[in-house]
């Protein structure tokens, strides 16, 4: 039987959740499917993510009135159901939604935290690709993390800062915030002319008029939305292309300019190396953006897609861990929170490998640093592999001690092997998701020597482990 519009139904904030998921029509019949859930059970993040559909694809039309930091945004997401709804969620905290239309008709919406729910006019069927666009205004505010850190749409002097790692993305723009759903971007961000906006993947126009500038950036490959940005500012801008033609656009604020130039220099170097160790860059253009911050933005750098960013001048060893990332983190993205050892490891194991290139200490002599130090130092908290809290995700065993299962694994394997495992596990993986028991197996698949205790002990076990694998 056709499917009938929806009404508003009356004194909705004396209602319960479970009535907001409801509705009432004109004939009484409610649109058939199911409520779309809302948090997708990430270990260490539940509430972010929502289930019953994948976006293919956001559009997302913003302008933001520096002086008054106010920002207007539509969002248009394309998405398909993975089963018959009724309803759905988005992840948005803070801002004003003015109104959400689905495949062109109005829809109902209510607020719950950070959670936008979607009551389309009409049931949306198992397998059809659906539109939804979103219409919202206000100021957007930045977030803490779990382990004190700010993220999200961080103001500054001359516009925002904006990085989304790990749920900062919901404070500008409504979407699917979990790693595990990967998107196309396009961007339109108007701002006034004196400033420069810049996202990620590459610039298709630019055009100015009535005293206002509107920058358009395509980002073909998909993208997870913790890897968006819509950083805006006075900058210095570079456009090159590296010596195989690749396109990179380079953004500084003038205040950082000084000190970045001879880190930002390399950069295509340390493109090319990459590629070397790597396999192909997996995406259409590269670059950086470097910002002068606030002094509460206590951290160096995040791997927003193609482009950075830089929270001050970097110095080349993270120049090369953030270009590092494009491989993994970017194109290879977890599954869920609890795999980023998989993103940090692999790139301060990128930063050893450099090092030894520039005439430094080998990955090995950094294992040999750090596993005879102090054994009660912070690399020893957690494994890295199961990390326990969202504080954890970016706690020092993720790193440090992500690289040391790293170098365990290649003296276990052998040299040629383990390369061929840099340059394989993102290929296979391009542009997809992964966790930590598809990289077991797919070493383990490489190679006759049993990688169980190694894994055991130093991807998962408790506390420093007691043994270690001789370097060949």
């Amino acid at each position: 039987m056709p499917r009938r519009p929806v009404r508003r139904c009356g004194a909705v904030a004396a209602l319960s959740v479970a009535l907001l998921l409801s509705s009432c029509t004109s004939g009484g019949t409610a649109v058939k499917g199911a409520a779309g859930g809302g948090g997708l059970g990430d270990p260490l993040f539940p509430a972010l993510g929502n289930g019953g559909y994948r976006v293919s694809h956001y559009g997302l039309d913003l302008d933001y009135d520096v002086a008054g930091r106010r920002l207007d945004g539509t969002a248009a997401i394309t998405a398909e159901a993975g089963a018959d709804l009724r309803s759905f969620q988005l992840d948005l905290q803070g801002m004003t939604v003015t109104g959400v239309r689905v495949e062109g008709r109005d829809a109902e919406f209510s607020r719950k935290g950070h959670k936008l729910v979607v009551r389309p006019a009409a049931g949306i069927d198992k397998g059809d690709t659906f539109r939804t666009t979103v219409s919202y205004r206000g100021t957007p505010q930045e977030m803490r993390d779990a382990d004190g850190a700010v993220e999200g749409w961080v103001k500054t002097a001359d516009g925002a800062f904006v990085a989304g790692q790990p749920a900062g993305s919901m404070t500008w723009f409504p979407g699917n915030n979990h790693p595990s759903d990967k998107a196309s971007y396009d961007f339109r961000i108007t701002v006034p002319q004196r400033y420069t906006a810049v996202a990620n993947g590459e610039l298709k126009s630019k055009r100015t008029a009535g005293g206002r500038t509107t920058y358009e950036w395509h980002s073909a490959e998909p993208m997870a939305s913790y890897l968006a940005t819509a950083t805006i500012g006075t900058f210095d801008v570079q456009e090159s292309r590296t010596p195989q033609g690749l396109p990179v656009y380079v953004a500084v604020d003038p205040r950082e300019a000084a000190a970045s130039r001879k880190p930002l220099s390399r950069l295509p170097e340390i493109l090319a190396w990459g590629a070397e160790l790597f396999g192909p860059y997996p995406f259409s253009s590269a670059g950086a953006i470097v910002d002068h911050t606030p002094d509460r933005v206590d951290w160096g750098a995040l791997e927003t897609q193609t482009k950075p960013v830089y929270a001050g001048a970097p110095d080349t060893a993270t120049v090369v861990h953030e270009t590092a990332h494009q491989w993994f983190g970017d194109s290879v993205t977890p599954k869920s929170w609890q795999d980023t050892w998989l993103n940090e490891g692999f790139a301060t194991y990128a930063e050893w490998l450099w090092e030894e290139r520039e005439g430094g200490r080998t990955p090995q002599e950094q294992f040999d640093a750090l596993y005879d130090g102090d054994e009660d130092d912070a690399r020893w908290d957690f494994p890295p592999g199961e990390p326990a809290t969202a504080a954890d995700v970016t706690g020092t065993p993720v790193y440090e001690r992500g690289a040391m299962v790293l170098q365990q694994l290649r003296n276990a394997v052998g040299d040629k092997t383990f390369f061929a495992i840099l340059k394989e596990w993102p290929a296979e993986h391009r542009h997809a998701n992964a966790d930590t028991e598809d990289f077991i197996s797919f070493c383990q698949d490489r190679t006759d020597e049993d990688l169980t205790d190694l894994f055991d002990d130093w991807l998962y076990g408790e506390g420093q482990p007691d043994w270690e694998y001789d370097a060949a």
